[in-house]
């Protein structure tokens, strides 16, 4: 299949300019605007050749001297017209100089928007770093994100009132209280909060940290209004769906995940099924094939079929919000339609390129959106990997299997080096998942599309309707939860842009391995060898978890989550990371169905925000928390019975005890203006002990009460080491445990620091062995002859 490529060259010029100018400073960005836009008008100004006439006869006849009888020679035929001399370089001066012109365009537009955003009063007070008040208009939706100790709101806007001045500037707002959930773009708010300078490149003018609940001065636009009540509608619709069914149907239809449990969103990433919960191409080409059926049925012609379509593109993506993929989607199924309105013949890469360049044109920050990346290289993976991929597959296998086969493994093929870059990670089962996800997609879309549309008219329709589209979002399911579940369903790989070279590097050694037989034979042997040697490691080894373990700490990022075994398939879990997906899956490792007791240390989002993932798919028989917490805690834990600690409780698992050492119950409640240290000496400070095992649990405890406490620490074996490894650390609080093993769960190349190299100095003069979780990833304690040891999962 032959592609029209005219229009890439010209995409590509205007999306990496854009990448490439953004955060540049303003004069070199100009430079590089008017240096092309005078390179372009050059070229496609420059005169042509002059056309080479041939020279004329002088129409003498000549005698030939060789003539007999001196006859004289006819004259040469003079040519009736003159004739241009061939251009060859006159076709690829211009398309470099159209090449050239999109670049300027795209470099013109990033400059334009950064003197925008580096000038005016916004940006002065991000310099400045001061408080102020302003007005500002939100343009995306907020969305909830586990901060530093508590839940971070993040909210998009345009800020338009600030200072006394009037400003229309691009600004990210972070909130922490919960009413900013309830907004909804294009509602303008007045808020105060300090303005920070934005870290990295890009085209915001400030990061505000929002002080407050919003002050809402006006409500959502009419058509802001519509698209959000039809998302409520779908919502109520879904309700007696079963809970993972009712986060994931709104979520393939209009994008909307507020209900998706982050647990099952994970699995859906593992299992390479990600794009199915974010609104793209597939989506609207599913809806358009849909409503053009309709206008045929309807007895609408080639001519009025189209608009139809437009309309109800325009409307997909008010009710979907305009994300990249979504925007993409639309100006290339817009391109599409306008092809089949005039009745040209309709090519899938003119019209990605178009979208493209558009696009980017429209909103240069495009440029650097990963999902704006995904969803494009997607999408020309379809176009051109797949056809000739369907071809082959169709020789030794049904069309339809190869259909499908083909298009999972193009779009995968095309997206991996992004999603290297991404995750570190390369999927392994993600072509299989989509295999067998693929015919539950179309009924789901389709029937939830239907519903949404029913349910702003009629709500028991729209719930008749949603129900057949849940079984197939349940089969969905299934297939990302056992995708998810399966052994080395994904391959840690370098992350970066160096992880994306490698893979693309062997990406080309597999495909010269493919041409060849000789390779390919070589290749199946190394593969055979490799394969045999890791069934006889995995048949081998001890496997995860290690027998008789004791502890684990689980490795959930920036965060603390431990379970201590408390019999077959049962733990005792002491706080649950800042994300329910994480500690989920460690539970899941370790076979743990029954939680007899979860322990909250104290009210931060990094010790808590988890406590979905926990019971998730498990008992939860009771929860202890902080006496001092002003009940953060109980939108976590609705449902479960809880108690407050004291110092003094045992609590009996078995033969495991449990025994409260602080905070002290005199001491005051918290309230929400504590700062984070107040908060970290809140913690439920714990003692575990067994038969040949023992471990201090110090939550996220600081110098003052670590200082409340040297007296009355016993002598244990394993230290949980408080607060990440911080540098707040009393040496005799540390010393006074003298643990043989320090655990210290943190995040990998996190902003805090953390763990601070005095602390791990201490620990080093204590001759303790020192464990964290973002080097080993989750760290079993086991009983040995002498006592106790660490094995890293990693």
């Amino acid at each position: 299949m032959t592609h029209d490529l005219r229009l890439l060259a010209p995409a590509l010029a205007t999306w990496l300019t854009a990448a490439a100018t953004i955060g540049l400073p303003q004069p070199l960005i100009y430079a590089v605007a008017a240096t092309a836009a005078v390179a372009s008008l050059y070229l496609l100004t420059a005169h042509r050749d002059r056309p080479v006439r041939p020279r004329e006869s002088a129409g003498r006849a000549t005698a030939s001297r060789g003539a007999p009888g001196g006859v004289a020679a006819e004259p040469a035929p003079a040519a009736d017209t003159p004739k241009a001399a061939p251009d060859a370089g006159r076709g690829r001066r211009v398309v470099v100089g159209v090449v050239l012109a999109c670049a300027a365009a795209s470099a013109g537009g990033v400059a334009l928007r950064t003197t925008a955003v580096d000038g005016g009063p916004v940006r002065g007070l991000a310099r400045a770093g001061r408080f102020a008040a302003a007005e500002a208009v939100l343009t995306g939706d907020p969305r909830a994100r586990p901060g530093n100790g508590r839940q971070m709101i993040i909210i998009r806007a345009r800020a338009e009132a600030v200072a006394r001045s009037r400003v229309r500037v691009p600004v990210l707002l972070i909130a922490g209280d919960p009413r900013w959930l309830r907004l909804v773009p294009s509602q303008r708010v007045r808020l105060r909060g300090r303005f920070a300078t934005p870290k990295g490149a890009g085209l915001l003018a400030a990061v505000v940290i929002v002080r407050g609940p919003p002050a809402v001065l006006s409500g959502p636009s009419r058509i802001q209004r519509a698209a959000e009540h039809v998302r409520a509608r779908l919502r109520a619709a879904v309700d007696r769906l079963p809970p993972d069914r009712r986060g994931v149907l709104p979520g393939m239809v209009v994008g909307d995940t507020s209900r998706l449990d982050p647990s099952l969103a994970d699995d859906f990433r593992t299992a390479g099924l990600t794009h199915l919960l974010v609104v793209s191409g597939a989506n609207l080409a599913i809806v358009i094939g849909a409503v053009l059926g309709l206008c045929r049925v309807a007895g609408l012609g080639r001519r009025r079929a189209p608009p139809v379509a437009v309309l109800a593109v325009f409307a997909f993506v008010v009710v979907a919000r305009p994300e990249p993929s979504v925007l993409r989607a639309a100006v290339m199924g817009s391109i599409g339609l306008l092809a089949l309105f005039t009745g040209r013949q309709r090519q899938g890469l003119p019209a990605l390129a178009a979208a493209v360049l558009l696009l980017v044109l429209i909103d240069p920050e495009l440029a650097r959106s990963y999902g704006f990346a995904l969803s494009v290289l997607a999408t020309a993976g379809l176009i051109v990997l797949a056809p000739p991929w369907r071809e082959r597959l169709a020789r030794r296998l049904p069309g339809p299997l190869a259909d499908a086969l083909a298009v999972a493994a193009a779009a995968e093929v095309a997206v991996a080096p992004v999603l290297v870059m991404l995750s570190g990670e390369v999927g392994v089962v993600s072509v299989f998942a989509n295999l067998l996800a693929a015919p539950a997609v179309a009924p789901a879309t389709l029937l939830g599309a239907l519903a949404a549309v029913t349910a702003p008219v009629s709500l028991p329709l729209a719930r008749a309707v949603v129900g057949p589209a849940g079984l197939a979002v349940g089969w969905i399911i299934w297939v990302a939860r056992t995708a998810a579940a399966l052994p080395y369903a994904t391959i840690p790989w370098t992350r970066g842009g160096l992880g994306a070279v490698t893979l693309l590097l062997a990406g080309a050694v597999a495909l010269l391995i493919l041409r060849s037989r000789r390779l390919r034979v070589v290749a199946a042997g190394a593969m055979t060898g490799v394969l045999i040697a890791v069934v006889a490691v995995r048949v081998t080894a001890p496997g995860w978890p290690p027998p008789g373990w004791q502890m684990v700490a689980c490795d959930v990022g920036q965060g603390d989550a431990l379970a201590l075994s408390a019999g077959p398939g049962q733990a005792v879990v002491v706080d649950t990371g800042p994300d329910p997906a994480p500690v989920d899956r460690c539970l899941r490792r370790l076979g743990v169905r029954d939680v007899p007791l979860l322990v909250l240390t104290h009210p931060h989002a990094d010790h808590i925000s988890g406590t979905s993932g926990v019971r998730h798919g498990r008992t939860v028989r009771g929860v202890l928390t902080t006496p001092l917490s002003p009940g953060r805690e109980a939108r976590f834990t609705s449902g479960l019975h809880t108690a407050r600690a004291e110092p003094g409780q045992q609590w009996q698992v078995g033969d495991l005890t449990l025994s409260v050492l602080a905070p002290p119950a005199t001491a005051s409640v918290l309230s929400p203006k504590d700062d984070g240290t107040t908060i970290n000496n809140a913690s439920v400070v714990v003692v575990a002990r067994r038969p040949g095992f023992s471990a201090l649990l110090a939550g996220d405890v600081e110098l003052d009460a670590q200082r409340a406490l040297e007296s009355s620490v016993p002598s244990v074996q394993v230290l949980k080491v408080p607060h990440h490894g911080s540098r707040s650390q009393d040496l005799r609080f540390l010393a006074a445990a003298r643990a043989s093993i320090a655990l210290i769960s943190v995040g990998e190349h996190n902003d805090y620091g953390h763990p601070s190299a005095t602390t791990l100095g201490l620990l080093r003069r204590l001759r303790t062995q020192i464990h964290r979780t973002d080097k080993e990833g989750d760290i079993a304690v086991v009983r040995t002859r002498t006592g106790v040891a660490a094995v890293p999962r990693h």
